[in-house]
């Protein structure tokens, strides 16, 4: 994409963008090499490296542009987890995606903006070798045992009481847990203790709210 942009832009402005373009397309057709493969792989190398460094890549655009909807996110995760067929996953649901916005959206818009769905997709690439590292046998899924290894390698420790809440909420009947499921629980963890430390102003682990604001805080999510 970048080339054809630089090939693209250069042609249009002259000079040094007609040059590669003209270069490209005697590389093609053999011409001044006399059809030998070396010359034509090298010279090529050395077009791509010269477009490369005249290309000034776009700016991304404004947030406002790159809000993602539950749907939009589901297609996103799901698209990505059929690359990784060494996940064991029946993929992400619409449900668990519309949990994921609630607690990541932090304007209450029903989206995901550009910096919240930047931080999402961190979290998940950073749990996702967490969860791999830890699926010693390479099942797939995680075994109850390997799950608090999984946890404190995601970055959270958590006594054996929230423990075992996470194991009936998020686990199945076994105890193992897939990845949607181990993404869906991090997820929220992560939100929680977020929320939390937004709402402990004074630093002491104690926090102090109305009725309105815990029902608003515990629904959309």
């Amino acid at each position: 994409m970048f080339l054809a942009k630089a090939l693209l832009s250069g042609a249009s402005g002259g000079g040094q963008g007609e040059s590669l373009v003209r270069g490209l397309g005697g590389l093609l057709t053999g011409g001044g090499h006399g059809g030998n493969l070396g010359g034509l792989v090298g010279g090529l190398v050395n077009l791509i490296s010269e477009a490369a460094a005249q290309y000034n890549p776009e700016p991304p655009p404004p947030p406002h542009d790159m809000e993602v909807s539950a749907t939009e996110l589901r297609n996103i995760l799901n698209k990505v987890l059929s690359r990784h067929q060494d996940l064991k996953t029946d993929g992400f649901s619409l449900d668990t995606c519309r949990s994921m916005v609630a607690v990541m959206d932090t304007d209450t818009n029903g989206k995901l903006g550009f910096e919240e769905f930047k931080y999402l997709w961190n979290n998940i690439k950073k749990w996702q070798c967490a969860y791999k590292r830890c699926d010693t046998n390479q099942s797939g899924i995680l075994e109850r045992a390997q799950l608090p290894a999984a946890l404190r390698a995601a970055g959270f420790q958590l006594n054996e009481q929230l423990f075992q809440v996470i194991v009936r909420r998020y686990a199945s009947e076994d105890g193992s847990m897939d990845f949607n499921s181990f993404i869906s629980c991090l997820v929220r963890l992560d939100s929680m203790f977020r929320t939390f430390k937004s709402l402990d102003r004074n630093g002491n682990g104690q926090i102090k709210m109305n009725i309105e604001d815990w029902l608003q805080l515990t629904m959309y999510s």
